[in-house]
């Protein structure tokens, strides 16, 4: 039998539960649809986006929505259609304001064309702090993605 992870000894208010989640949706179809500056206005504007498949993380909204605006326009090149698909999520609330928040991502990769072909792309971890804005909606200020199969 394999042990597994403490459970915190606190529990997560249910509505901040469900606004992270909301958020994450909000957000990540913003990517999957390539509206970059939009989605990298739900970053802090000295937000940063690091991943292990990336050579430096992106700091930034501008170069955050730069990065992405590559991605998609690689993706567009070579007829590929990615959907992200975040699970197992754990949102914790710290006591500095911010939360910290987790989840396996996948990303769902189809080609244009394809025959309805769908296939898993990439599976990965993301670990993100969250702070309020102004208005009080939340925003990422810091990610790490970790991919699953990279050291």
């Amino acid at each position: 039998m394999t042990s597994s992870p403490t459970l915190p000894a606190q529990s997560t208010d249910t509505g901040l539960y469900l606004e992270v989640q909301q958020f994450y949706a909000h957000q990540m179809q913003l990517l999957d649809d390539r509206a970059c500056d939009e989605w990298a206005a739900t970053f802090t504007p000295e937000g940063v986006f690091a991943a292990n498949g990336l050579p430096a993380p992106a700091k930034g909204r501008q170069t955050i929505a730069a990065a992405a605006r590559a991605a998609g326009e690689r993706l567009a090149a070579e007829g590929l259609v990615h959907r992200h698909w975040l699970g197992m999520l754990t949102v914790l609330p710290q006591p500095d304001g911010t939360v910290s928040a987790r989840s396996y991502a996948l990303v769902i990769q189809t080609r244009i064309g394809g025959g309805g072909t769908a296939e898993l792309h990439r599976s990965t971890l993301c670990e993100d702090r969250l702070v309020r804005g102004e208005d009080g909606s939340l925003l990422v200020l810091e990610r790490k993605v970790t991919r699953d199969d990279l050291a």
